[in-house]
């Protein structure tokens, strides 16, 4: 969608829970897949790399972002979020938690932090907060494809099964997960909340003493 693709397609529903379907459609793999050509791409970098490589300006415009710092901001959140979400000892939660907390505080700073291209050298003002919408700037790119998803997900469950929220001091997080939150892009590929809360009813584990 953020390709802004206009294109005749055909929709071919498949059950995940018939193998033969997905046998039938690309065999041994599991999704997400893209199948083009007859060549079969599982890994999702893989299959971004070639999105970016076929769908590529002037035609279309170029996802990748712009600023390396971009694609690696957030990348620790969801193995910290994992870890606290499936721990079951009371005694550990604390310390998890803190490195939940640690994780967020770094992308949140790294959000407030002006990106090189708003800083005007020239310019007797000093950007000390960014103003930017989202990662690498003011349009999604594949970095935040990556990272808001997840983000998501770490808001939800850990609310539900932790009674943990982002901390509102956060301002910057919840900035930008509200700018997301008017995105198409972002809220029409997003499941609901309560599928996101009974996916993960198995995986959360009751703090037992």
């Amino acid at each position: 969608m953020l390709k802004s693709l206009q294109y005749k397609h055909n929709i071919t529903q498949i059950s995940l829970w018939k193998p033969a379907d997905l046998q039938n459609l690309a065999p041994g793999t599991h999704p997400p897949f893209i199948t083009f050509n007859g060549e079969v791409k599982t890994d999702v970098n893989k299959i971004e790399e070639f999105l970016e490589d076929v769908l590529c300006p002037p035609k279309y415009i170029k996802l990748g972002a712009r600023h390396p710092e971009s694609n690696t901001a957030g990348m620790d959140i969801f193995a910290k979020f994992s870890a606290y979400i499936k721990n079951s000892k009371p005694d550990a939660n604390e310390a998890l938690e803190r490195g939940l907390l640690k994780t967020l505080q770094k992308l949140d700073e790294y959000l407030r932090s002006p990106l090189p291209d708003e800083i005007d050298h020239n310019s007797i003002e000093d950007v000390k907060v960014s103003n930017r919408k989202f990662l690498d700037g003011d349009e999604m790119t594949l970095a935040d494809c990556n990272l808001l998803p997840k983000l998501h997900i770490v808001k939800v469950v850990a609310k539900k099964y932790r009674g943990f929220d982002i901390p509102k001091e956060m301002t910057a997080i919840w900035k930008y997960l509200n700018n997301a939150y008017t995105r198409e892009e972002f809220t029409n590929t997003c499941p609901s909340d309560k599928e996101i809360e009974i996916a993960y009813g198995d995986v959360a584990k009751r703090l037992v003493k």
